[in-house]
């Protein structure tokens, strides 16, 4: 008995021993792995706010889709709301394939002019804590800012662009350009070690998709009739003034993903109120830039213009995209007012130089990318060589990259449609369907 005892009591002392080896770290890693409830919230918060800001961004392709389609003739409808589709389509496959591992290739490459991380997105979880993202909603967001650089270029060159030749574009800005770009100053790059800010996109987004267009409808050449030969134009009045007006709602309501996601947390003192302050600024200059361009186009035309006020909303989005988070409510009804004026004044500069934008893409998006980044310093207190760099530079980078694939399609054979498909129109030569089968559609254009 006592012999048994004596082995039991052993035993026991060994399995103390290993416990008292084995367990500590056991629950000291456990400890350590284990968030609190206030990190697991706040985690949860912030990447849902991101997520609920990735699909607002997400709904803008519908309101540029609609702007787009009711600016331009009936017959070419279903050309412009597919190629609004294929922005999304094919810029979202390339984006994660290649985009995404070039526009955030990683510290290694921090202040930089190119890098590359990795092919898709990583599937590991960060720490849990406000602030920390999960890759999946982060790509989310990044991915809808890709498709909104690339359908801009949709509308400058509507009505005479092959639908080949425009998913060769939108297939090379969305999985190139764009993320090389906005390597520069979202991902770490040269503009961003200089002190360069474009907080949402002005010139990274906008003015890249704005200049893009342009070269766009250089290269093209303005529609048939829109021009006589004295230079002087011919209005082509879009045929639904009713969809662009319910696009430009969309695309206001879409810009609170596009600037107050922007800050990337809600959670916090300080990021509610850069969230909310940032979505006012949004409010002001959309509205201001509509008021004014109305009042401007009004007092030129002598008629008041839903088109001019349209764009001149639009205009002072984009105008306010890069600034929001740094100047004042009075700043940013200056900044979009500005940008009314700028809109109506790029729409008749385009007429005096014979350059077809059916929807006045360079105007909204690429004048006004400028004058955003501009106004980050006047306004916003932003390093002045700094912010003149990255205006002057994002916009060139687009156009002549742009300019250059242009004239190679058109050196190619494909880029534009022949003059009996224009007249026809892009719907029944490109797609053999109708957005109208049924109705009489009549139209001059």
């Amino acid at each position: 008995m006592k012999s048994f005892l004596s082995k039991s009591g052993a035993i026991a002392a060994g399995l103390l021993v290993a416990a008292a080896i084995l367990s500590p770290p056991l629950l000291a890693e456990t400890a350590a792995a284990a968030p609190t409830p206030d990190a697991v919230n706040a985690f949860a918060i912030d990447n849902f706010f991101l997520f609920i800001c990735a699909v607002l961004v997400l709904f803008m392709q519908a309101g540029f889709a609609l702007v787009e389609t009711g600016l331009n003739a009936a017959k070419n409808t279903v050309n412009i709301l597919f190629k609004n589709l294929m922005d999304m389509a094919i810029g979202a496959i390339l984006f994660y394939f290649i985009g995404y591992g070039m526009m955030y290739p990683g510290d290694a490459f921090s202040g930089g002019f190119f890098g590359f991380g990795s092919w898709g997105i990583t599937t590991d979880m960060p720490d849990i804590a406000a602030g920390s993202l999960y890759p999946a909603v982060d790509f989310l967001f990044q991915v809808a800012f890709a498709a909104t650089a690339a359908t801009i270029v949709s509308g400058a060159v509507a009505g005479r662009m092959q639908f080949r030749s425009y998913l060769i574009y939108s297939a090379v800005i969305s999985g190139l350009v764009y993320p090389i770009s906005g390597f520069w100053q979202w991902g770490g790059g040269w503009l961003n070690a200089m002190g360069f800010h474009d907080f949402a996109g002005s010139l990274v987004v906008h003015a890249l998709g704005g200049f893009a267009g342009l070269a766009g409808a250089i290269v093209l050449g303005p529609r048939l009739g829109r021009f006589n030969e004295d230079g002087s134009p011919n209005a082509m009045p879009g045929h639904n003034l009713a969809l662009s007006t319910l696009g430009v709602f969309i695309l206001l309501i879409g810009w609170y993903g596009f600037n107050p996601g922007s800050q990337l947390a809600i959670v916090g003192g300080d990021n509610t109120a850069a969230v909310m302050k940032i979505a006012v600024n949004t409010t002001l200059a959309a509205c201001a830039g509509a008021v004014v361009a109305m009042i401007f186009a009004w007092g030129l035309f002598k008629k008041p213009d839903l088109t001019m006020a349209l764009n001149g909303m639009l205009a002072g989005l984009v105008a306010i995209t890069a600034n929001c988070d740094v100047v004042s409510y009075n700043a940013s009804l200056i900044i979009g007012a500005v940008g009314g004026v700028l809109v109506v004044l790029g729409i008749i500069m385009l007429d005096k130089l014979r350059i077809d934008d059916p929807v006045g893409a360079w105007p909204v998006h690429g004048l006004n990318g400028i004058w955003g980044g501009i106004a980050a310093w006047i306004f916003g207190g932003q390093p002045m060589v700094a912010q003149i760099t990255g205006s002057l530079v994002i916009p060139a980078w687009g156009f002549g990259t742009m300019l250059v694939l242009f004239l190679i399609l058109k050196a190619m054979g494909i880029l534009r449609v022949h003059k009996d498909e224009e007249m026809k129109g892009l719907d029944i030569s490109e797609h053999e369907e109708e957005a109208y089968y049924g109705f009489d559609i009549y139209t001059t254009q």
